[in-house]
């Protein structure tokens, strides 16, 4: 068999020169003694135990040194890929964070100075939603967007549907027959219409851009990743406290991944209020650190939240996840936070 392409493809993974050869050999042996190893390397017995200890305390062998003489055995290939793939995935959470803040979407700022743009714009940044959505837009413009909202509502993604102008909250979604919010809340104010998507794209409109034709106000559309989050901060702190829930969908069937922490949060939430015992992993980091992005599992014990009713955090951009891990109680917010004890880039909720 040619170890060649085999060689190189394990210096990917930080494996020497010497470290590979030796695991080779203990690979054609399955389990072997450190002299014989020594003899097929051309090393010392020393430097075997040596080279040994790493590639165990790397995962790729059990070093056996409760008998005499120590035996060496190789873990299973599948065992080992596992474990190569489980490390890859932890540091897919920091590649794309890197990514994102230098992704190859122009940032853009543009005025905009007709209904029909915005509502097209509107539809344009729903359609491109992929983990979370805000929105608040008239009752009366609703059926503009329905349509993409409800096929956001199909993809899975979180969409916090806040409906302004409305008279009788009752009927407010009469006519419309898809979900079309995650959760629903109703003012019987005008506001202005907001919408931020995935913490890229955003759009802040005076209402009467929408419910006037000749209007002389301007909107503005955004894709700024560092600018569209104010937009969400505000919604979700100055209008969404303030209007009245009207629906919110049932908890989703587990085990379920998401990358949106607020979705997490949520389904978290609306689990918890059925009494049903919530197992969460998260790639996760502590606060404030460098400290490299971990696996850390527990079991959900509350949640500070207020996309849905009770209220239970204590300033509005607060979502956060309480978890009993092992180690003891931890809390667990988004990328950036600054609350809690460890930030998620990716949260799997399961039923234990």
């Amino acid at each position: 068999m040619n170890t060649v392409p085999l060689e190189d493809q394990l210096k990917q993974f930080g494996l020497s020169e010497k470290e590979i050869q030796t695991y080779l050999t203990i690979l054609e042996h399955g389990e072997a003694k450190a002299s014989t190893i020594a003899d097929d390397t051309g090393v010392s017995k020393r430097y075997v135990y040596s080279i040994c200890e790493e590639l165990e305390e790397r995962g790729f062998v059990d070093v056996d040194d409760h008998i005499v003489p120590t035996k060496i055995q190789a873990k299973p290939p599948q065992e080992v890929i596992e474990m190569l793939s489980s490390q890859l995935e932890d540091i897919e959470p920091v590649l794309q964070q890197r990514y994102s803040e230098t992704s190859s979407r122009p940032q853009r700022f543009d005025v905009i100075k007709s209904r029909v743009t915005v509502i097209k714009r509107l539809r344009e940044y729903i359609k491109s939603a992929e983990q979370e959505l805000v929105i608040a837009v008239p009752e009366g413009y609703l059926p503009e967007v329905a349509e993409q909202l409800g096929a956001a509502i199909d993809r899975g993604v979180l969409v916090l549907l806040l409906i302004s102008d409305v008279d009788d909250p009752e009927h407010v979604l009469d006519g419309i027959d898809r979900p079309v919010g995650s959760v629903i809340r109703t003012w019987q104010l005008g506001m202005p219409v907001l919408l931020a998507v995935d913490e890229q794209l955003g759009i802040a409109s005076p209402a009467e851009m929408v419910s006037r034709a000749n209007s002389d106000d301007r909107a503005i559309a955004i894709v700024q990743g560092q600018i569209v989050p104010i937009i969400a901060s505000s919604f979700l702190a100055n209008y969404w406290p303030f209007a009245q829930q009207h629906s919110v969908v049932d908890p989703v069937e587990l085990p379920t991944t998401y990358r949106s922490f607020r979705h997490a949060t949520l389904q978290a939430t609306l689990h918890n209020k059925t009494e049903a015992t919530v197992h969460v992993q998260a790639t996760a980091q502590p606060v404030d650190t460098d400290d490299p992005f971990t696996t850390l599992e527990g079991t959900v014990v509350e949640t500070r939240q207020g996309m849905v009713e009770p209220r239970t955090n204590t300033i509005p951009i607060e979502h956060t996840i309480i978890v009993e891990t092992d180690e003891g109680t931890v809390s667990v917010g988004g990328p950036d936070s600054f609350l809690e004890d460890y930030e998620a880039r990716k949260v799997t909720l399961e039923r234990p």
